[in-house]
């Protein structure tokens, strides 16, 4: 079987606010397929049949074709390795548990080079599902053994480092289900809601209209307690 050189990642951008494919997050790659350029999915010997053995879910992927079985269509009649790296990575991000629909491929004036971007909530996250999914297209352009569970364990333990916490998860959720967009601010829960004049800070459950004074109160259970007594409120 004829060996490759690996598809070079040349650039990598976390684009994190409104960017010029979609309103939220993603991560954008410069790459450069080189001689595989010449070699669509379809002339490469065994290829999809390894990758869809490893990733049978990718059957779910429309793709430009608008229907289920979309994506396994394209592959069977020709399409270059950046848009089949797009499709491996974002089912990674689904086999471990953040899931994403949002993804393009597009070629660039130079010849081999592509831009390939795809959705992601968290920059790290995003880098490690990039980093597995271009070592499992090439082993499988090569036809060499890979760990496709191992694979997207590790994934998935970068998800669970970096996820927010439960409080602010279900807030973030709720705010996704509304078609509103957010940004992690730092390592902890810290989230920014919207962009602009119409954005709102929350951390954990606290927002930015939570006082000094009622946070003090909070924080001390007797207090809270007989205050809300006070009120005709049922306490335990």
């Amino acid at each position: 079987m004829a060996k490759f050189n690996d598809i070079q990642l040349l650039r990598i951008n976390y684009l994190r606010g409104p960017n010029l494919w979609t309103y939220r997050p993603v991560l954008e790659v410069w790459l450069d397929l080189g001689e595989l350029e010449d070699h669509p999915s379809n002339v490469l010997p065994g290829f999809n049949e390894r990758l869809t053995a490893w990733l049978p879910a990718l059957i779910e992927h429309h793709c430009g074709v608008g229907e289920r079985g979309g994506f396994l269509q394209r592959l069977q009649e020709g399409t270059w390795c950046g848009h089949v790296l797009e499709h491996i990575i974002i089912e990674l991000l689904n086999l471990a548990g953040m899931p994403t629909g949002f993804g393009q491929t597009r070629s660039t004036s130079k010849r081999g080079v592509y831009r390939m971007v795809f959705r992601a909530r968290d920059e790290s996250v995003a880098r490690v599902a990039l980093e597995q999914g271009h070592r499992l297209i090439m082993a499988a352009i090569h036809g060499e053994p890979f760990d496709v569970q191992a694979a997207v364990a590790r994934v998935r333990t970068e998800v669970d480092d970096q996820y927010l916490g439960p409080s602010t998860a279900c807030i973030v959720t709720a705010a996704t289900d509304r078609g509103i967009p957010h940004i992690r601010l730092n390592d902890g829960n810290l989230v920014q809601l919207g962009y602009g004049a119409s954005q709102r800070r929350i951390w954990t459950a606290e927002s930015e209209f939570t006082s000094a004074i009622a946070e003090g109160i909070a924080s001390d259970k007797d207090l809270t307690k007989s205050l809300l007594k006070a009120c005709g409120v049922p306490i335990p």
